[in-house]
């Protein structure tokens, strides 16, 4: 097991750390109050300008699309080259957008990638590809524990030469985006099949009659614009049959291929973000007094520090180890990995965040600092892509098989 980077890597991410140093980190106010303004002239889910403005830079810098593998349209790095990468742009949460490697078009490019069919590629891959358009997957619904997505209930039923959607979804992720142009639709095809075949997935415009956009779902009280994460209700959606991905009843496989290396993206972005909040933390406790002595010096403090440096560095080991295995073995061999890094990851960036929003006193949960926001999204991540209590259900199975 050798975890040295590639030549490859390491020049990525130079040229990569270079252009967050120059363009990104003294821009972070920018985007916030670039944010605000589009809330206060009512285009609330517009797109940020600033984005807008370095995607162009990121691209002509040869810092696109870095995400996707083995592909004549990406970078075509490993999961174990772009782990370091989705690292770096890890720091700064909408930074991952500005390189067009951004969740969950990521995912979704992945997906037509690799089971669309030529037509879907010129339709939709190729602007997600040039950053024209956003997208969104729908899976999650409110009705149903989706944890077990075997209870999903939305209807994808033929018709003729069509195929019609009925359900409800929400939690989708980008689809609060004007530029989100295309879903894919996770619904079931046939309820009487096995259990894992009775699900499939299928390509639905944006604009199709019968979508209804109901709401943005809060985030600890904040939309997440200009992103979101929407309920959407599905009508008698009416889309072309060869609109169906890899065939019916085939929506787990298709999961499992999307599912694994997007895993790996958030797992390392978590991992940035941590790094990120453990930087300030330590900065802070620095430059403070408290009882006499600085806050640095105080026993707690570093105690937590300490922690902090041991368990960013396992989460990352055991994240490396899992993109490896993928890239030597597939995604199968490299299940329990991926299982055990979706749980260690979001709970150890919880941890340290709340420890630096601790060490901030009241600055920490404000506008000020930019560690709010990133506790939301490490605890959002402890539902997204399965549940905690999934995977720990799973890691235990496998470990117990071993004794069985």
């Amino acid at each position: 097991m050798d975890f040295t980077y590639s030549d490859r890597s390491l020049a990525l991410q130079a040229r990569l750390q270079a252009f967050m140093d120059r363009h990104v980190y003294p821009q972070e106010h920018r985007y916030e109050e670039e944010r605000d303004a589009a809330t206060a002239a009512g285009k609330r889910w517009s797109p940020v300008p600033l984005i807008e403005e370095l995607k162009p830079m990121a691209r002509r810098e040869g810092l696109w699309n870095l995400f996707l593998p083995q592909s004549e349209h990406g970078a075509g790095l490993t999961n174990a080259e772009y782990a370091p990468l989705a690292e770096i742009m890890g720091r700064v949460p909408w930074s991952s957008e500005v390189f067009n490697c951004s969740a969950p078009d990521t995912g979704n490019m992945e997906t037509i990638e690799r089971y669309g069919s030529p037509e879907h590629k010129e339709r939709w891959l190729k602007p997600l590809l040039e950053g024209r358009i956003r997208s969104s997957f729908a899976m999650t619904e409110p009705d149903v524990a989706s944890s077990d997505a075997t209870n999903i209930q939305t209807r994808i039923v033929r018709d003729g030469d069509d195929y019609v959607i009925n359900g409800r979804k929400w939690w989708i992720s980008g689809a609060g985006d004007p530029r989100c142009a295309i879903y894919i639709v996770m619904g079931k095809t046939d309820p009487q099949a096995p259990r894992h075949s009775q699900q499939s997935m299928i390509l639905v415009p944006a604009d199709t009659e019968g979508i209804t956009v109901v709401r943005p779902m809060r985030v600890f009280g904040d939309d997440d614009a200009p992103h979101g994460h929407m309920e959407i209700v599905f009508e008698n959606v009416r889309v072309p049959a060869s609109n169906l991905l890899l065939g019916e009843g085939r929506g787990f496989e298709i999961a499992q291929g999307r599912l694994g290396p997007g895993r790996i993206h958030h797992c390392m972005r978590l991992i940035g973000l941590s790094e990120r909040a453990l930087e300030l933390m330590c900065r802070r406790a620095s430059s403070r007094v408290a009882f006499g002595k600085s806050v640095a010096a105080q026993g707690v403090t570093q105690e937590r520090i300490a922690e902090a440096r041991c368990q960013i560095d396992m989460a990352r080991l055991l994240t490396l180890k899992a993109a490896w295995m993928m890239d030597v073995a597939g995604n199968k061999t490299a299940k329990a990995e991926i299982a055990m890094i979706k749980v260690v990851a979001p709970t150890m960036a919880c941890r340290i965040i709340d420890w630096a929003m601790q060490v901030h006193g009241a600055m920490g949960i404000s506008q000020d600092t930019p560690l709010a926001r990133f506790y939301a999204q490490a605890r959002t991540l402890r539902y997204a892509d399965g549940p905690d209590e999934v995977h720990r259900n799973a890691i235990a199975k496998m470990e117990l098989g071993k004794y069985a």
